[in-house]
């Protein structure tokens, strides 16, 4: 690293008021979970573009995930989808897990890709299809224990597509019974994440359309049930980090499903399209980490934060690299906010300072910064071309193409 450019920028930010040793701990401490799905052939809705070198089953999915954490040292841990990621042995998938230096994150249900549920899951009309897939949803608690997983991951696609398809309120109710039957199962240590879409694959009604909804449920269900924001799943122009100010202040923000979207549920990149809005978001997790209330202060201290994307025209490992990195950077910059000057100016009203207060942040080279940190941790600092020259990518092309897709 330029030991001028780090000097230059922490004599520039000890002029602004900021702690550095403060920032550079926090940054240290940033833990973002990869999916396993994130590794494989997946992608659109239209096509699959079946890659080279791509996964045959979940041992190598965390053989690549490995790869990421040791080249960023911030993703310890590998959410995993059922069934996708189903295996006879879960000791063993555990076992290759922490050979790796990786732990089994958070478990997924797939309630969504079997002729069954083509009507819906947990709100199916037909008691039989509702069984069956809440016991899919008991499964993954047995699985969770098995492997020491505390978070369950749930998103449902069900709903309707024309007036008067079903009845709206009763799937609202089978929705609640399965979930509370799930919520039961659970031990004392795991968490619920309800996330929410506000459409598609339904059109006309989702029965967790929106963050109200997924609070609602929680609410209902306990302590250990929390909202899930997937920041891909909200309607053009909502304000996203005005829904994380009002969970953390209620205290159930459980976790992100980081990715990015310009038009709909894209699942780009998090960062590619709108990196100042994940660098509000972090502002308000941070503003929430200074509360007085101190179940604020746990609940943005305890957040779960998760990538959930689906490379499709991207090399696998390489989008995920960036998207762990663009999640870095972002969160940099808002350490980098003077939380005391923005106090300051709304305690004044002073609109334009309390703006310049927050923005000026966002546009800090935070280069210097992040290079240090890496070179202090023994990690590449150029994380990107270290895995261009690292050879992994032509090492695994003898797995051929397609691996275990979707």
């Amino acid at each position: 690293m330029n030991d001028r450019a780090y000097a230059l920028f922490e004599e520039q930010q000890k002029n602004r008021g900021i702690d550095l040793g403060k920032v550079r701990e926090k940054l240290k401490a940033l833990r973002i979970e990869t999916p396993s799905w994130g590794y494989g052939d997946s992608g659109t809705r239209f096509k699959v573009f079946r890659k080279v070198g791509v996964p045959r089953n979940p041992f190598e999915k965390f053989d690549d995930a490995a790869v990421v954490h040791r080249l960023t040292g911030a993703c310890p841990s590998v959410a995993i989808h059922i069934p996708w990621d189903k295996v006879d042995d879960y000791d063993k998938l555990k076992a290759h897990a922490e050979a790796l230096g990786l732990s089994i994150g958070a478990v997924n249900p797939n309630l969504f890709q079997e002729d069954d549920y083509m009507f819906g899951s947990v709100t199916n009309a037909n008691a039989a299809v509702r069984r069956k897939a809440t016991d899919h949803l008991l499964e993954c608690v047995d699985i969770m224990k098995a492997t020491g997983s505390k978070y369950l991951s749930l998103w449902f696609a069900d709903g309707t597509n024309y007036p008067g398809q079903a009845d709206i309120r009763k799937r609202k109710n089978w929705m609640y019974e399965a979930l509370a039957e799930t919520y039961k199962a659970m031990e004392p240590d795991m968490k619920m994440l309800i996330e929410y879409k506000f459409f598609e694959p339904a059109f006309y009604h989702t029965d967790l359309a929106d963050w109200g909804m997924a609070y609602n449920m929680a609410l209902k269900l306990g302590e250990q049930a929390q909202v899930l924001v997937d920041t891909g799943h909200h309607a053009q122009g909502t304000n996203v980090e005005h829904i994380v100010a009002y969970l953390l202040d209620e205290q159930r923000l459980g976790g992100f499903h980081f990715n990015s979207r310009k038009y709909a549920d894209d699942d780009l990149i998090v960062g590619a399209i709108h990196p100042y809005e994940l660098f509000l978001i972090f502002y308000q997790i941070l503003e929430a980490s200074a509360d007085a209330n101190p179940g604020v202060r746990r609940n943005a201290d305890e957040i779960a934060y998760m990538i959930d994307q689906s490379h499709n025209i991207e090399p696998k490992i390489p989008a995920m690299i960036r998207s762990v990195l663009n999640v870095q950077t972002q969160y940099a910059k808002a350490l980098l906010i003077n939380l005391d000057e923005v106090h300051a100016a709304q305690e004044a009203q002073d609109v334009m300072a309390a703006e310049d207060a927050v923005r000026s942040a966002f546009e800090i080279d935070v280069t210097p910064l992040l290079v240090s940190i890496r070179e202090e941790l023994g990690l590449p600092a150029d994380p990107m071309k270290a895995y261009r020259e690292s050879g992994y990518a032509e090492r695994i092309a003898s797995r051929g193409v397609g691996g275990a897709s979707w």
